[in-house]
């Protein structure tokens, strides 16, 4: 493991991204080459390019924006936490919305194989799959208020979830089936959830840990330094390991496929959320306290 100093010299640019209080949460690489990035406080979505800066107000401020990702169709679709429904958002900044059932608070969102928006509904406790033309279906989980967190598709075209308070992740293939698969400690809270080309990774918030399943179903765990990192957002790197976030102590960890840990200090108290990584291999990070931070590849 490799502590590097405060602010390394790989932190090349810090982009002030809405008003003050906004909380950049979210963030993905656009069609279009450009960041698209949740802020979650009030209620838009910034696009980020050229260090110019693009707000789009969406039509509640009380929305609350979350998770975003890049749809089949070329646009941005986000979950809107705060009023139970799905936003998307043309790369020309056209916007539209598609209203989920009552109480679900959706939170994680990704792409499925099947060219759906796939989300986890944290209110109802479900895994939800959305088409394109706002047809709905959902997935209940068997573990009671197990509170689905966030999203990926593996090499194999399933989507994956983290189950936060059911100490577990979720399988669900294209046809509806569903495997639930526990983690080795009670304790775990898994949040963030990626897949590399061997393996799914996660995040353990509150034990500071990152977490790697084998396709076999090994569950290797991967303990950070700091006891208080509670690590949240994590994404695939471009050497086969994975990026993560540490919002409890500001940082960002880098891990390689054989399990080597370097960390990157970031501004204190930066809140890092959300994980992108760039078209030139730089990674961007969504620091809710009103940045975006980019670290050169």
């Amino acid at each position: 493991m490799t502590l590097e100093p405060a602010v390394h010299p790989r932190i090349t640019n810090t982009c002030s991204v809405g008003k003050p209080g906004a909380g950049p949460y979210g963030i993905a690489g656009g069609p279009d080459g450009a960041l698209w990035i949740t802020l979650i406080h009030s209620g838009a979505i910034a696009r980020l390019s050229d260090d110019q800066c693009t707000i789009y107000e969406l039509d509640s401020p009380a929305c609350r924006p979350a998770q975003i990702t890049t749809g089949p169709d070329g646009a941005l679709w986000f979950t809107r936490s705060g009023d139970d429904s799905i936003g998307r958002l043309s790369a020309t900044g056209a916007q539209s919305s598609f209203a989920l059932p009552a109480d679900t608070t959706p939170f994680g969102i990704a792409v499925g194989p099947d060219g759906a928006l796939w989300y986890t509904a944290v209110g109802t406790n479900k895994l939800g799959r959305l088409a394109t033309d706002g047809a709905i279906e959902e997935l209940s989980l068997p573990a009671e208020r197990a509170m689905p967190s966030m999203l990926t598709t593996d090499h194999d075209g399933a989507v994956w979830c983290t189950l936060n308070q059911a100490h577990a992740l979720a399988r669900a293939t294209p046809d509806g089936q569903l495997t639930i698969h526990p983690l080795p400690n009670e304790s775990a809270r898994p949040v963030g959830i990626t897949a590399t080309d061997d393996a799914v990774y996660y995040t353990d918030i509150a034990r500071a840990m990152a977490g790697r399943v084998s396709p076999d179903g090994q569950t290797t765990e991967l303990p950070l330094p700091d006891p208080n990192a509670r690590p949240h957002a994590i994404i695939a790197s471009a050497d086969g390991g994975v990026w993560l976030t540490e919002w409890g102590t500001s940082r960002v960890a880098h891990l390689t496929p054989q399990g080597d840990l370097t960390e990157l200090a970031l501004p204190p108290a930066s809140e890092p959320h959300g994980l992108a990584r760039g078209t030139d291999e730089a990674i961007w990070v969504a620091s809710e306290t009103g940045h975006v931070i980019r670290i050169a590849p």
